[in-house]
């Protein structure tokens, strides 16, 4: 498989409380991005990483990173947009057209299951797009009003999207250049395919494969990375 990966950094990270751009805070003194960027060049042989970041973030942190960002495998670094999908339309437009699959991933989950997203790697190349997914693990209310209980809605048929997300360029290009023309807007990369009525598959991903959002998500990144750089 050629693969084109698309590492998403360009987000604030508001709600981590963190003084710096959520993709570059450390953990175990490794940054976020840094850390995804790593753990994608572990997906095939033949690969390339575009980064899309903040332009504001360039020099004094990206810059620093760029040999070893280098040594992961990206190839390009391309100023994010205002949305998630304006990121992923401008890293999209700078990878290699021949490159007949594309992932997307957040620079904050630095913990997906390689093994799994090589499975929806192979899985989006025989049927157009996959993506990694939990099952929801609770019991889930719908409220009306942000108070009262509405009714119980049937857990088993609700899965958790996770990164990475894979699609066939092809379908990808097809399914933006439908969002454009009806103005639609996707909150992940399969959600555009859905829309377009293509088929997308769903590959079993790992609750350690956590989105880092809040400083409690932090604690347990810190962990988690102890367990894997081999404790302190």
């Amino acid at each position: 498989m050629r693969l084109s990966i698309l590492l998403l950094a360009s987000g604030r990270g508001t709600r981590l409380g963190s003084t710096v751009p959520k993709a570059y805070v450390a953990v175990r003194g490794v940054p976020l991005v840094l850390r995804s960027a790593r753990r994608l060049a572990q997906l095939v042989d033949d690969f390339e990483i575009i980064l899309a970041v903040h332009p504001d973030d360039r020099d004094a942190l990206v810059a620093p990173l760029r040999a070893q960002l280098d040594a992961c495998g990206v190839r390009a670094i391309v100023d994010g947009g205002e949305t998630r999908q304006d990121s992923m339309r401008r890293a999209l437009q700078a990878s290699d057209p021949l490159r007949p699959l594309v992932v997307v991933h957040d620079a904050a989950r630095p913990f997906f299951p390689v093994a799994a997203a090589r499975h929806a790697c192979a899985r989006a190349l025989d049927c157009g797009a996959a993506l990694l997914a939990i099952p929801a693990p609770d019991t889930l209310k719908e409220v009306a009003d942000g108070r009262h209980v509405v009714g119980t809605i049937d857990r088993a048929r609700i899965w958790l999207a996770q990164t990475p997300q894979v699609i066939r360029r092809d379908r990808l290009l097809a399914a933006l250049s439908l969002a454009d023309a009806r103005g639609f807007s996707g909150t992940d990369d399969v959600s555009l395919c859905e829309h377009a009525g293509q088929p997308v598959e769903l590959v079993a991903g790992d609750r350690r494969n956590l989105k880092i959002t809040s400083p409690e998500d932090l604690v347990l990144a810190e962990a988690l990375a102890a367990l894997e750089d081999g404790g302190a």
